[in-house]
């Protein structure tokens, strides 16, 4: 049983509530987000009307499925990220985020900004720390390389995703961060989630490299109650026993991600296809499958990339996407209104 509470409760009916519960037979576990208090009853067998009338209730909510504060099942309007100067991701606010896999220095920061700023894209990823599979790969520039990111893209109001690979990470990262990156290594890290659960700023959740629905969900769970109400998922392909490309991605978890969470969900091609010239198709299907933003890579010259430049669209390629993004809402097979990011 989910129970939201009212805002602002005196401590006494606090005190009282949590107390009668308890003689119901309820074990409890207390959340308490940036907006809202729930309490999560676990037993059986209880009733909700006896409950939905207690003194600090707001509301009550029977859900069976174990991930009870993601579900669409309570939360029937949409979840909405706002970054703040009108960056909106969710609900008919579509999210654009492009840059390379990696920041590798300060002109390619220039350059892309520029891409940006000229495409009207409001949205920049770009990795700092890197996890890659050999340990004589490109790792990134790390945080000097993070505040030469934020510098460039605070100037000319570009908000920032980047990702997070350590605990230890998050408070030096925090004030040149607009979301933090869960990768799918880190997508079952349940110490990280938890701290990422304790800030205020968007959290993207990226699907594990094997991982299930269910497992998405629940680490969208765990930093939901540990605090933060602010998540994205994004489904970036499983590891399938297809090799023709570099993951499966599967488009199918786009409409069944909407249908079960009310929180936005991101596709990227980038990663789920791995080859540069199919990008673009996987991107624009991905939004007609439902999705609420892309994440995609673009590099000013892919074959000099450090990191990934087999699957980064070069800056021709990005405004082509962009352009056909664009030209769904003409057909009206998107929504009623223009996709604008």
């Amino acid at each position: 049983m989910l129970i939201e509470l009212e805002n602002n409760l005196p401590e006494k009916v606090s005190v009282d509530l949590y107390a009668k519960l308890l003689d119901l037979g309820f074990r409890l576990t207390e959340v308490k987000t940036q907006s809202s208090s729930f309490l999560i009853g676990h037993g059986e067998g209880r009733d909700i009307r006896s409950v939905g009338l207690l003194p600090g209730v707001k509301n009550v909510y029977e859900l069976s499925e174990p991930n009870k504060l993601v579900s669409s099942k309570w939360r029937l309007d949409p979840t909405v990220i706002d970054l703040g100067e009108g960056v909106l991701i969710g609900n008919g606010n579509f999210g654009m985020m492009a840059g390379p896999c990696s920041i590798e220095g300060e002109k390619q920061i220039e350059h892309t900004v520029e891409h940006l700023i000229k495409n009207n894209v409001r949205i920049m990823r770009g990795g700092v720390f890197k996890p890659r599979s050999s340990p004589y790969s490109f790792r990134g520039l790390g945080l000097e390389g993070l505040k030469m990111f934020f510098a460039a893209c605070q100037a000319n109001g570009i908000k920032i995703i980047t990702e997070v690979m350590q605990i230890e990470q998050v408070e030096s990262m925090y004030k040149y961060v607009d979301i933090f990156q869960v990768g799918a290594r880190n997508s079952q890290n349940f110490n990280l989630l938890e701290v990422l659960g304790r800030v205020d700023k968007p959290v993207m959740l990226k699907r594990g490299l094997s991982g299930t629905i269910e497992e998405l969900l629940a680490s969208a769970e765990y930093v939901f109650s540990s605090g933060n109400e602010k998540i994205l998922l994004c489904e970036r392909g499983i590891r399938t026993y297809e090799n023709a490309y570099r993951n499966t991605l599967d488009l199918n978890a786009v409409p069944i991600l909407k249908e079960r969470s009310h929180l936005p969900v991101i596709v990227d091609p980038s990663h789920g296809i791995g080859i540069r010239k199919h990008v673009e198709r996987m991107a624009l299907a991905g939004v007609m499958a439902g999705a609420d933003g892309l994440i995609v890579e673009v590099h000013e010259n892919p074959e000099k990339a450090l990191s990934d430049g087999q699957q980064s669209l070069n800056f021709d390629e990005a405004e082509r996407l962009y352009q056909n993004l664009r030209i769904l809402n003409t057909m009206n097979l998107k929504s009623e209104e223009e996709i604008v990011f």
